[in-house]
């Protein structure tokens, strides 16, 4: 039940972020004034409306988006009488600039409020490679009961007899740097016999040939039901991911150093968009799903509800708050029709003004939208097959936390 919940819980944030992000829009839109028709949370059919002023507000039935409608976004957009010389294409660079960052501005915002309430309720996680340090040494239980609970066992653990002690600081395995807690877990999982490991201790580096074991483990299926898998074992604790908690004076400097950790993470993850197609199409057809493929509101959704169900409501605000830095910084990309694509278009047409300017000429014609339908209905394309290929990845592979 809570599973369920948890999922309906982030799909409605995932909604009201959308809607606050159409809601800076909206309201940068009224500011310079411009005429605002319509503002809908959801598309589709109108479930409920109501006009307030010049303004029709309302739900549509398909919740998974929401608009707001401004008059003269193009040049094509038909104006009734009243709406002439409030156009936004007709509106100084300026004004236009404004009302088309002022809803990715939105999401920022958004995000660093939810990075303050997660750093004063629960620690902000430090971001980036992190040490990893051997807590406890111990035996290697070879199998474990139904529930998943290791048997009771005896005997030194394999990395004690390879000489590892706690508190040492595993740099590598098999020669390949160690950058957080599961990446060392993985690396080990890929060796077969043995694992070398170099470890720092007290400042000195040395390596340690540690053998693997391979024991029964508990995994949790789609379902919820668990089932043995053979997973392989050296008897080390390692550090959790590392958190720093903060007060109301020091969250501030805080909050502000983690949003530019965000802002790098999310560059890097738009960067690396179109190298994703390939590992999605993978997952899609049955190999293995990367950790660091893109998930679609079903799949975010899904991570909800298992943060929910297993009472991690600090991973349910971090994933929510990375989701808004990347929707807001998606949509500054410059290509229409994202928000981006607008704003290039009017940097475009003030500089190309200035230029006719120097030359005695008058300023030219709004661009023609029309003649960009091509390259935005290859925008389109491109984004709705990545779309339907994450989304198809997020129901028959998806990704798991736990």
């Amino acid at each position: 039940m809570s599973y369920v919940l948890g999922i309906v819980l982030f799909a409605a944030a995932l909604l009201i972020s959308i809607a606050w992000h159409e809601l800076g829009h909206h309201l940068a839109a009224k500011a310079t004034g411009m005429k605002v028709r319509r503002f809908f949370v959801g598309f589709g059919p109108t479930l409920w409306s109501a006009r307030i002023g010049e303004t029709e507000y309302g739900f549509k039935a398909i919740p998974l988006g929401g608009f707001c409608d401004i008059a003269g976004m193009t040049p094509h957009d038909e104006l009734s009488v009243t709406e002439r010389g409030r156009a936004m294409y007709e509106q100084k660079t300026w004004k236009r600039l404004v009302v088309m960052i002022a809803g990715p501005v939105q999401n920022f915002i958004l995000g660093f409020i939810l990075i303050v309430v997660l750093a004063l309720g629960w620690g902000l996680p430090i971001l980036g490679d992190q040490p990893v340090h051997a807590t406890q040494i111990s035996c290697v239980s070879p199998t474990t009961d139904a529930k998943g609970n290791p048997d009771p066992c005896t005997g030194p653990a394999p990395a004690a007899d390879a000489g590892l002690r706690v508190g040492d600081q595993i740099l590598a395995v098999n020669g390949s740097g160690v950058s957080s807690s599961s990446d060392l877990v993985d690396k080990v999982r890929d060796s077969k016999s043995a694992a070398t490991l170099t470890i720092d201790r007290d400042g000195h580096t040395m390596d340690l040939t540690i053998p693997v074991k391979q024991v029964q483990r508990m995994a949790e299926k789609d379902d919820g039901t668990l089932v043995p898998v053979t997973v392989p074992a050296i008897g080390v604790s390692l550090d959790r991911v590392l958190v720093q908690h903060y007060d109301w004076g020091s969250v501030w400097g805080g909050a502000v150093s983690f949003t530019g950790d965000i802002f790098e993470q999310t560059y890097r993850a738009l960067i690396s968009l179109p190298s994703k197609i390939d590992d999605l199409w993978t997952a899609v057809t049955g190999g293995e799903r990367g950790d660091d493929t893109p998930v679609s509101v079903v799949g975010a959704s899904r991570l909800g509800g298992e943060a929910v169900d297993r009472g991690y409501w600090d991973m349910f605000l971090g994933l929510l708050l990375s989701i808004n830095f990347f929707l807001g910084a998606f949509n500054l990309v410059p290509l229409l029709p994202l928000d981006g694509g607008h704003m290039i278009i009017a940097i475009y047409e003030k500089f190309r003004n200035l230029v006719r300017r120097l030359f005695g000429r008058p300023d030219g014609a709004p661009v023609d939208y029309y003649k960009l339908l091509p390259l935005t209905y290859a925008v389109v394309a491109v984004m709705g097959v990545f779309m339907v290929l994450t989304v198809t990845a997020d129901i028959i592979n998806p990704i798991r936390i736990f």
